[in-house]
């Protein structure tokens, strides 16, 4: 039996979140990227943009040499993770085997065996598509395919709208006309060695035996020879929820650098994390505070807590230390997080009368 994956993908998430908050960027171009960092590069951009010549990666500096009005918003990093985890909870409705990236809109869904309680994976994909768009104004690209790589080069292939199903056996003649940088999994320099051979397309890298396709991939020509045939065992990994470590944010209301502010923002996350510790009855050992500023740079710092422990007066003197450390900029804080890790059971007080309790147990059998 043949597998049903869905895979989901909205175009340009950052910039698409950052429009629905302010729909006058709609229809302009839009850059996402970091404003106080001097090399700067592209986070993501609105279709407008890439339009105009703008990628993924590029420096800022040279997007403003040839559109110096282009507007420029820094990243709001836990904005996305928060809406990507309001699209999983819409997605778990229709199966429990998704699997998605922290902030990036691309869902992963297999729902070979959610046929019978839905439809056809075909069905639950577009009702998928109109709750996106209804609930959250977030229109993806979907496509239904046999495994991930064939469903995630048809979303690339119909990109920035529409939709595209790959029947089952029409793998080899789906792939074959398109070219090479579609495939996922190919790296810079494999491309590179196609194109010094004269390969652009599927069709032409797969006319090549396995013993030809060692020459220019060496050691990947196993795994390269699947990706052009479109062959894919790799399952949905399901999503789980991370138990070894717990962490907490804070959004400010108004960017801040306030260091009383801050401090009691600390505070408030070392409660929330300590209590989750002995609620678990559990401790940590070590803790990380990740700082977003206002221009969409971040800076993070971690330390070890000897002995680990759950009380929030001890957890919060070593985190004040850590904030000191972390906190480098004079630019305005928008969001912190404090993440507590290395959890384990708490260190237990010996027994001060142990030997009179062995004493005590063997008088009592006699």
């Amino acid at each position: 039996m043949s597998r049903s994956i869905i895979h989901l993908n909205i175009a340009d998430f950052a910039a698409a979140v950052e429009i629905n908050l302010q729909p006058s960027f709609r229809g302009y171009p839009l850059i996402i990227a970091p404003t106080g960092a001097p090399m700067a590069v592209v986070h993501d951009m609105s279709e407008e943009a890439y339009k105009q010549g703008v990628r993924k990666g590029m420096p800022l500096a040279r997007v403003r040499q040839f559109n110096k009005k282009i507007k420029i918003l820094p990243p709001s990093f836990n904005r996305y993770e928060l809406v990507m985890k309001d699209l999983l909870k819409e997605s778990f409705t229709f199966s429990p085997l998704i699997e998605s990236g922290k902030s990036d809109g691309h869902i992963f869904m297999d729902v070979t065996g959610s046929s019978r309680l839905f439809g056809p994976s075909v069905d639950i994909a577009f009702r998928l598509k109109k709750a996106f768009k209804k609930i959250f104004n977030l229109d993806p690209v979907w496509s239904v395919a046999t495994n991930k790589l064939i469903a995630k080069v048809a979303t690339r292939v119909v990109k920035p709208s529409g939709e595209y199903i790959v029947a089952p056996g029409d793998e080899k003649a789906f792939l074959a006309p398109l070219p090479l940088h579609l495939i996922p999994g190919l790296i810079k320099s494999d491309l590179t060695r196609f194109k010094e051979f004269n390969l652009f397309l599927i069709c032409q890298a797969r006319a090549l035996t396995m013993e030809q396709l060692e020459i220019p991939c060496h050691n990947r020509a196993s795994l390269i020879h699947d990706y052009i045939r479109g062959v894919d065992t790799a399952p949905v990994t399901a999503s789980c929820k991370d138990f070894s470590s717990i962490y907490a944010d804070h959004e400010f209301s108004e960017d801040t650098n306030s260091a009383a502010l801050l401090k009691q923002a600390l505070y408030f996350m070392v409660e929330k994390i300590c209590k989750n510790l002995r609620d678990r009855k559990l401790a940590g050992a070590a803790a990380k505070i990740i700082i977003s500023y206002s221009d969409g740079m971040q800076k993070s710092s971690k330390l070890k807590i000897i002995p680990p422990t759950y009380n929030d007066m001890n957890m919060f003197k070593k985190c004040s230390l850590l904030l000191d450390k972390a906190w480098t900029r004079r630019v305005r804080i928008r969001h912190m997080r404090l993440v507590c890790e290395k959890l384990s059971a708490p260190q237990s007080q010996a027994d001060l009368f142990a030997c009179n309790i062995k004493k005590n147990r063997q008088a009592n059998l006699v």
